[in-house]
């Protein structure tokens, strides 16, 4: 890396409740730990980072958690208090900037890498515009387009070092498999039960999902974070509000209300779960960390765009997988995008989990043979572009 290159400042508008929080956070984390840079992040919503990482004060306009300076930002048509430009600028998911800030940076000498951290796609048109620059309109300054990707010629996924020997850790290690029960307010269960950790949008048809794990021959444990699917749940529940801790049962279907955690509790719960419902880009990548059976729920966008995002995803995840078991995937994860009837795709998927039980592990570790975007990310600024 070249010398230069030490301060980074990273601004992040959240529009997802967490995801974009989620990301920005876990990318200044990496840069400030791993690699040792002096890492500020300025965000609009600190509360929903608070949610995510308990340590954050979303009162406090300014703090250090983790090596990471936090600042308040009251958003991209907001000024800042006069402030030095970074070495290097991310803007997380083209978010937009104070002009004053974009005025600072076209001042400073050497001028700062600016890139524009896109959303996460498997789609193949990303490789050809991973990288390029763009000129601003008015200003000199140019920014670069980083797209995170699934494949060499994108920027990769974001991925802690030592990610999979904490995971492995934690497979070995009761104590902690304990304590995280105990956090979850959840008495453990019994082997035989299917666990199922639950992270959707509001639109996503989880009624029917419920009844078809409560009729179903095997018993199932659904853990749901505080705050997700509530409509759902108390039209399920016949109107009774679950807090963290509280469990409704239904024939063969507990679900049990639980803590809104942390990064790395989250972590931990789709490390102990058999199959993992995940949405936005977050927890979709923690999920193939996992190593464990999912299905995505993407951001809903016009035009079904977010459509476009999934079947290029399930293109590339299903691309080695038995055709029954890719079948099952995909007529799941189309019900489940698109307020389906999943009484029958159930049926079908929960028949292939054995199967997607041993493809996620080749999953995981094929996308873990590349380096990951914290490091391409790097790379990708001290290359003098």
């Amino acid at each position: 890396m070249q010398p230069h290159v030490q301060r980074w400042d990273l601004f992040c508008s959240v529009i997802d409740n967490y995801g974009d929080a989620g990301v920005c956070w876990r990318l200044a984390r990496q840069l400030a730990g791993e690699h040792r840079l002096t890492v500020r992040i300025f965000i609009d919503a600190l509360p929903a980072l608070s949610r995510i990482e308990h340590r954050v004060d979303p009162t406090r306009d300014e703090q250090i958690v983790d090596g990471v300076s936090v600042c308040r930002w009251a958003g991209p048509q907001a000024a800042l208090p006069p402030i030095d430009a970074g070495d290097v600028v991310i803007e997380a998911f083209g978010c937009g900037m104070p002009r004053a800030y974009l005025e600072t940076m076209a001042a400073r000498k050497p001028q700062p890498v600016w890139v524009n951290l896109e959303y996460l796609s498997a789609e193949s048109w990303i490789e050809g515009c991973h990288g390029l620059p763009s000129r601003h309109p008015t200003l000199p300054l140019t920014r670069h387009f980083f797209f995170p990707g699934f494949t060499a010629a994108s920027g990769g996924l974001l991925r802690e070092r030592d990610l999979f020997a904490r995971r492995d850790a934690f497979h070995a290690d009761a104590p902690a498999q304990a304590a995280l029960w105990k956090a979850l307010r959840v008495p453990r269960p019994k082997a035989d039960v299917h666990l199922v950790s639950l992270f959707c949008y509001a639109n996503a048809p989880l009624l029917h999902l419920l009844h078809a794990w409560s009729e179903s021959a095997d018993p199932t444990l659904c853990l749901v974070p505080e705050g997700v699917a509530e409509s759902a749940l108390e039209a399920w529940t016949g109107g009774a509000v679950l807090s963290a801790g509280q469990q409704h049962s239904r024939g063969r279907l507990t679900v049990a209300r639980i803590p809104f955690l942390d990064q790395d509790g989250y972590d931990r719960l789709l490390w102990s779960c058999g199959l993992n419902f995940v949405r936005g880009e977050d927890s979709f990548v923690r999920a193939q960390w996992a190593a464990r059976p999912l299905v995505w729920q993407p951001y809903l966008q016009a035009e079904n765009a977010h459509r476009l995002k999934l079947d290029a995803f399930l293109g590339r995840y299903a691309a080695s997988l038995a055709r029954d078991a890719t079948a099952a995937l995909r007529a799941f994860s189309s019900a489940w995008s698109d307020e389906g009837d999943l009484r029958v795709p159930w049926a079908r998927l929960s028949t292939a989990l054995p199967l997607l039980s041993r493809h996620s592990q080749a999953w995981s570790a094929s996308l873990a043979s590349m380096p990951d975007l914290a490091t391409n990310l790097v790379k990708f600024c001290a290359s003098g572009v």
